[in-house]
């Protein structure tokens, strides 16, 4: 199938501010509970791999996010997503609920609170059941992109270590978990270049994280990764119309992340993300990317298609590396991505752009209740 295109590729990052003093409300005042799972609640294995816990959030992020919603007036609250979610949620009964659960456990856990939610009859911030299940399954993303036309390499899932290699697949090669998030299982041991290598890589991920390995060709290019925000549709009663381009979407600065600075080496894995940007072992990372405009074009153009291919709603961010030639190839996208102020990507290039926390985390409740219908 051929990559569906849109009649005007979209120009670049806005032109017009990416700020506003304040943060605006498109509703009434809300009662909304902000949804997550804490690290300190995590429940821990001792058998698990030392970075089980990594794409769990902190207090801190919990808090600047209910910090934010309550400057144009909502109520915010946090509640723990686990077993004790239903009756937490019938107790405070919230308008609307800020989602960024991972969930506890299972091949799809990033979708069970949305799943939740919507047999409660309870509207939630980003992607709905389906795309969060699809994008955390980086093998069906990727057939999905590449049925789409889009670019994404040469792809072999492992359900065994001595499963025979394809042909098609050459070294060197990139192993990771097929269904986690925030780099865990990704360090400087995913880049495999012989024979033996591949077989121990792919041991290690079939017995530390219980599920099977992704072993796809490796690019040796720069690393990029874009923010979306938005939906199809008119702009014409959002909180900031002027924010959006006029296929419905506003674009963020291209961030480069370069691993090879720090604690990554040259990897940009769990070990290098959880690290506050300018401290010691921290990647290098530069927004806007020193990137020629045809570039950041095709990026927009593919985080676009890709956003829309597997039905991702309000807020996404898709990771890019370019290959031997320079072309970006789409790598992984991140329904929930996170958004701690201080080390979270989406905050990093948001920051860049000079549009304030507040202002994000507030255009993402907007863009849902636009979506729920629940305008003013």
């Amino acid at each position: 199938m051929k990559e569906d295109r849109v009649a005007d590729d979209p120009p670049g990052p806005s032109s017009t501010p990416a700020s506003r003093a304040l943060p605006r409300r498109i509703s009434p005042p809300m009662t909304v509970a902000v949804l997550a799972n804490l690290k300190k609640n995590y429940p821990h294995s001792e058998h698990g791999p030392s970075d089980d816990a990594v794409e769990y959030d902190r207090e801190e992020t919990v808090e600047a996010i209910c910090a934010a919603l309550q400057e144009p007036g909502h109520r915010a609250s946090f509640l723990e997503g686990d077993e004790s979610l239903v009756d937490t949620l019938r107790a405070l009964r919230p308008d609307f609920c800020f989602n960024i659960c991972e969930g506890r456990r299972g091949d799809s856990r990033e979708a069970q609170i949305p799943a939740l939610l919507e047999m409660l009859g309870i509207p939630y911030t980003c992607s709905r059941v389906l795309a969060n299940a699809i994008s955390l399954d980086k093998m069906i993303t990727k057939r999905i992109w590449r049925d789409r036309g889009l670019p994404t390499v040469p792809f072999q899932v492992f359900t065994e270590s001595t499963a025979p290699l394809r042909s098609t697949l050459r070294f060197p090669l990139f192993a990771k978990p097929i269904r986690e998030g925030s780099g865990k299982g990704v360090g400087p041991g995913s880049v495999l270049r012989t024979e033996p290598e591949l077989r121990e890589r792919v041991e290690h991920i079939l017995s530390a994280y219980r599920q099977p390995a992704l072993v796809e060709s490796y690019l040796p290019g720069r690393e990029f990764t874009v923010g979306i925000l938005g939906n199809p549709g008119s702009t014409e009663r959002r909180s900031n119309p002027d924010l959006y381009e006029k296929d419905g979407f506003h674009y963020f600065p291209v961030l480069e992340i370069d691993p090879n600075v720090g604690a990554g080496r040259g990897v940009y894995g769990a070990e290098a993300k959880l690290i506050t940007p300018g401290e010691e072992g921290a990647p290098l990372y530069l927004c806007p990317a020193d990137i020629p405009p045809q570039l950041q074009k095709e990026m927009y153009r593919l985080t676009r298609s890709a956003f829309l291919a597997i039905g991702s709603a309000d807020c996404s961010r898709v990771d890019f590396r370019l290959d031997a030639e320079g072309h970006p190839n789409l790598v992984e996208i991140n329904t929930l991505p996170g958004l701690n102020p201080e080390v979270s990507d989406m905050c990093i290039l948001s920051r860049a752009q000079g549009m304030h926390y507040a202002v994000l985390i507030n255009e993402i409740l907007n863009l849902a209740i636009e979506r729920h219908g629940m305008l003013v």
